[in-house]
């Protein structure tokens, strides 16, 4: 490609220093990710909504000196709330809602780290999948399989950095929809602790609290930046999380000691685990007994049974409250004007008592407290990243008809991902193994509550011993 060829060698860190060296500047980092877009959109279909001029004038306007200074990023269209722009939330219906007027905090950090906001990516309806194939967009799919999914519901913001047209991208969590797009895609992807990032002003939580903002990144290191960017509480925030000692991205190469790690090939819904997994889980068990941590297989003492229906019940009833969110309409979606499991799913929720929601918070906190049992005898968790290949683009239809159906498939495919949604616990997914075809296969590491620092220094042990960053997918060439 033409212009800055060196630029798919960094991940974001190391642009930022190259513009701070003098050695680039933010423009041409701008036009090289510009041209990845127009050249590799097509395949992946990622980015939906093209902001160039917005983050051209941003850098004539001047950068903030941050650690991320010219550094060209993309929003999710589902939070990242932009002043100007509008957030269609993957969704038909919520398409003609008027731009937001002000930035939402987590874009003023995002903006005051130095980065340059070109674009948005895709994403599904209001969030609820773990692929991202909304009607409005279309489906996006995996740079290493253009037939496989990208994860949701961050797959556009997955499949973008995949694509190597940034390196690294604005996403949301609430079921695994970091982590499930990062172990389809090749990237690091880290669900922070519950309330770590803040949600102001436009909202107190997400999903009851299950949902939490970060990004898909190619790197330990720049996740860990990017959380000490954006990390703290927003005014008026309902509760928040205990800081870190230090910068998380000290973290990155400090000598975690000997760290007590358990692994679990068992799934909380009893979903199988596809060979792949399990090889890669049973090999980082063996890496890390290599690197002098005590590792045993251990399965959590949790009511697992209650993991997927309490999530359920959360997000159903969230739904009924996203569906007549509109803030022009004034009503809710009629059946059609929204996607089949969308609006089947709102019909759930509008059968659950208060009663009813009140025990699936109980039961959050419950499974909660069972996991700070479990920790304070294990440091971290490993456990499979998903529990299959990312399957082929329709199989997690939210066209289908049977919403039950469909939401057996979305936890067969990731069942790991949402027991730490419901315990708020801060998870990473590390591109670790790869199958024999190629295709990268993901662990995912867990640590107690507001402990993101030990992911972060056994996720550096781990990269250090296990190099990702020079893997590529065709789509990227």
């Amino acid at each position: 490609m033409k212009g800055f060829a060196e630029y798919e060698t960094y991940d974001g860190l190391g642009l930022a220093g190259l513009v701070r060296q003098g050695e680039v500047t933010p423009e041409e980092l701008l036009e090289a990710a510009i041209e990845r877009v127009e050249a590799r959109n097509g395949a992946v279909n990622a980015v939906i909504s093209r902001l160039y001029d917005h983050g051209r004038q941003a850098i004539a306007s001047g950068l903030p000196d941050g650690p991320f200074r010219g550094v060209p990023y993309l929003l999710k269209d589902l939070g990242g709330w932009l002043a100007g722009d509008r957030v269609t939330r993957g969704s038909r219906f919520f398409a003609d809602t008027p731009p937001v007027t002000a930035d939402s905090e987590h874009v003023n950090r995002l903006k005051a780290a130095g980065l340059v906001i070109f674009g948005r990516t895709n994403s599904c309806e209001l969030g609820l999948s773990l692929t991202c194939e909304p009607q409005l967009y279309g489906p996006t799919r995996s740079p290493w399989d253009t037939q496989r999914i990208s994860g949701g519901s961050s797959g556009g913001a997955a499949a973008a950095v995949g694509a190597r047209v940034v390196p690294m991208a604005h996403a949301s969590d609430g079921f695994g929809s970091i982590r499930a797009p990062a172990a389809c895609c090749g990237l690091v992807g880290l669900k922070p602790t519950r309330a770590r990032n803040t949600q102001a002003p436009y909202a107190g939580e997400g999903l009851g609290g299950l949902s939490t903002e970060h990004a898909v990144t190619l790197s330990i290191r720049d996740t860990a930046a990017l959380l000490d960017a954006t990390a703290g509480p927003g005014p008026g925030d309902p509760y928040g999380v205990a800081p870190p000692a230090r910068p998380f991205l000290a973290e990155v190469g400090t000598d975690p000691g000997r760290l007590r790690i358990a692994f679990t090939t068992k799934a909380p819904n009893g979903a199988p685990v596809a060979p792949d997994y399990l090889e890669t889980l049973h090999e980082t068990a063996r890496l890390c007994m290599d690197l002098g941590h005590q590792v045993e297989e251990v399965d959590p003492a949790v009511d697992g049974d209650q993991v997927v229906p309490t999530f359920l019940t959360l997000a159903s009833v969230n739904t009924v409250v996203n569906l007549g969110s509109h803030p022009t309409k004034g009503r809710p979606p009629h059946p059609g004007e929204v996607e089949n499991v969308t609006y089947a799913t709102g019909k759930l929720g509008e059968q659950v008592t208060a009663s009813d929601y009140v025990r699936a918070t109980q039961t959050a906190h419950r499974l909660g407290r069972q996991m700070a049992a479990f920790h304070a005898n294990w440091d971290v968790l490993l456990t499979p990243g998903l529990g299959t290949l990312p399957p082929r683009l329709g199989w997690i239809d939210m066209m289908m008809e049977d919403v039950h159906e469909y939401w057996r498939r979305v936890f067969t495919f990731s069942p790991f991902t949402v027991w730490f949604n419901i315990t708020g616990q801060p998870a990473v997914m590390l591109p670790i193994g790869r199958s024999a075809a190629g295709f990268p296969i993901a662990v995912q590491l867990v640590a107690p509550f507001a402990d993101e620092a030990t992911l972060f220094r056994l996720g550096g042990q781990l990269e250090a011993a296990r190099r990702w960053f020079d893997r590529k997918p065709p789509v990227a060439g």
